[in-house]
């Protein structure tokens, strides 16, 4: 690929025309001609920027965890690991608002072939919170990945309802607060003790 002739710009532009098209229209909306078209480009940038459609489609998906794992990495840890935790999920819904096109793109969309590896360390920074509440005594004794993939599985299917307009923004974070402190009790730890870190996440997520 010549310097000269790829735009990080274009290659950004290229990435979110992608993303709208698959997260509005299914996988089969996207075309070279479409996106070009949409971009204002030609598909000759298409080629130069990725090389053909298989490798836009796994770019897509990378692009999108990358931004994921950028809010979760800027959660830094405290003393209070559950509060952490439910910082990572707040990190998780703000990359979801700030990114819905992509947000949907890299779970509706399955390039082939899989590129592997991508997004599981997402995943990863999950069930290490999972686990510093574990070790802290937090939860009861467990095996952290699956602890980690029902957090998972509640905060996406919740962002998934507020994507999609079934649920408003008010109902949306009343619902992950709810979600997340049934969990967390139901892991293991002390009612009262989660109110106070839900309540100190908050905080620090505001501020």
């Amino acid at each position: 690929m010549s310097p000269k002739t790829a735009d990080p710009a274009v290659r950004t532009a290229l990435l979110e025309g992608a993303a709208r098209l698959i997260a509005t229209e299914g996988s089969p909306g996207l075309t070279l001609r479409r996106l070009a078209d949409d971009v204002g480009t030609s598909t000759m940038a298409i080629y130069t920027h990725f090389g053909g459609m298989q490798s836009l489609r796994q770019e897509v998906r990378r692009e999108g965890f990358a931004r994921l794992r950028a809010h979760l990495d800027a959660v830094h840890p405290t003393g209070d690991p559950l509060a952490d935790l439910a910082r990572l999920g707040w990190a998780y819904h703000d990359n979801a608002m700030q990114n819905p096109n992509l947000y949907r793109a890299m779970f509706m969309d399955h390039p082939e072939p899989a590129p592997d590896g991508i997004g599981l360390d997402t995943f990863e920074q999950l069930v290490a919170g999972v686990d510093r509440c574990l070790v802290g005594g937090r939860f009861a004794p467990a095996d952290p990945y699956g602890l980690a993939l029902q957090l998972w599985s509640m905060a996406h299917g919740i962002m998934a309802l507020q994507l999609s307009g079934l649920l408003d923004s008010v109902l949306a974070v009343n619902t992950i607060n709810a979600g997340w402190r049934s969990l967390c009790i139901a892991f293991g730890d002390d009612p009262r003790a989660t109110d106070r870190s839900l309540t100190r996440a908050r905080r620090l997520v505001d501020d």
